[in-house]
């Protein structure tokens, strides 16, 4: 009998100092299916080893001994999704949220979560848009489109030979993206010849292509995806076009050159926003943990996910506090040493050092030129 009120006691004891754990869920969102989910599934394995570091290390919040738990939903890079899957987070009880992948997700769910009081900061949406709306809880850790469309279109116009045809995807990534190119290509001297656009679904790109052959330009610039940018790679090898190609950070990936096959060679060109991984002042650590503990290569969101759930983390130990109402504010005044630099954000919510990289296609990879 003795021994079972000693074990009954000793139960108790550890329920209560279980109990004495908070548990604080984090929520993520992206296209975890479909096309684009090897991007998506970046974001969300970023966002997961932040937690797990910060659980190693451990957090105390308010007294309590913190647990960071990660709630992964799937907006299957879909507007009408996101605001489903917004709603969904909010309701659960997130505390904070690392997404969208896409800013025609990120765009409409950042009014669910601004409704609803959670913090939302993109590692991966551009669109200018996403912090022009005046939204005291958004955030993201990436360049925006008027960033990177001033370096496409400056190297189109400057330095791929000036006559440039421009083809957007119609999302409010791609075409906010293009809007940027184009005005950057008239600001560099160089000669816009053609402006086309696609969808996000289609494979086939022929009859834009054969139009723009047409006028012999003497580079095609892509503001879109890689699971569009492949094929088109392959479709303008077909046509026999000479032009370079350039695209922009949804298609400054490993998956693009797989898609492409023999149709990507040295005249291929894309950019990303920030620094590459192994030029990052914690790249090449974040690159050897990433791949240790996912079996899988960065594919390019992962470092900016990380910061992005730091971010979050980070305001809460200012705050002591990891209700929204108290830490949010604290987002905008964080300044600490992530993966891509300094994470410090500006007064609309914009990452501060913006930097864009230019690659061009060699030896089988993307390498930094510019």
């Amino acid at each position: 009998m003795k021994h079972t009120l000693v074990a009954l006691a000793v139960l108790g004891f550890g329920a209560s100092a279980a109990q004495a754990q908070e548990v604080v869920k984090i929520g993520t969102a992206a296209p975890l299916t479909g096309t684009q989910s090897h991007l998506g599934k970046d974001i969300e394995n970023g966002v997961r080893l932040a937690i797990e570091d910060y659980n190693a290390k451990g957090v105390t919040l308010g007294g309590k001994k913190v647990k960071f738990e990660v709630m992964a939903e799937d907006d299957a890079a879909d507007p009408k999704t996101a605001t489903t899957v917004a709603q969904r987070l909010v309701d659960s009880g997130v505390k904070g949220v690392v997404g969208h992948l896409n800013s025609g997700a990120s765009i409409p769910a950042s009014r669910i979560y601004n409704e609803g009081g959670i913090p939302q900061v993109s590692p991966a949406s551009t669109n200018p848009k996403l912090t022009q709306q005046n939204f005291k809880g958004t955030f993201r850790t990436i360049a925006n489109d008027v960033q990177q469309g001033l370096a496409i279109g400056k190297y189109a116009a400057t330095k791929l030979g000036g006559k440039v045809a421009l083809i957007d995807d119609r999302t409010a990534y791609g075409q906010g993206l293009a809007d940027e190119v184009e005005k950057a290509v008239k600001a560099s001297g160089g000669k816009l010849v053609a402006r086309e656009f696609t969808s996000d679904k289609a494979t086939d790109f022929l009859s834009i292509l054969t139009r723009i052959k047409a006028q012999n330009p003497d580079v095609i610039v892509y503001s879109g995806m890689d699971t569009q940018g492949g094929p088109m790679l392959k479709q303008i090898k077909q046509l026999g076009m000479g032009a370079k190609f350039i695209t922009g950070d949804g298609g400054c990936t490993g998956e693009i050159i797989k898609l492409a096959g023999d149709a990507i060679g040295p005249n291929a060109y894309c950019t990303q926003p920030g620094l590459p991984l192994e030029k990052m002042p914690g790249g090449k650590d974040f690159n050897a943990r990433f791949k240790k503990r996912f079996h899988t290569e960065v594919q390019i969101y992962a470092p900016y996910s990380y910061d992005a759930a730091s971010a979050i983390i980070e305001a809460m130990k200012a705050a002591n506090s990891s209700d929204p109402a108290k830490y949010a504010a604290s987002i905008g005044k964080v300044n600490f040493p992530g993966v891509i630099g300094t994470v410090a954000f500006d007064a609309k919510g914009d990452i501060k050092e913006g930097a864009v990289t230019v690659y061009q296609f060699k030896s089988g990879k993307w390498e930094p030129v510019n």
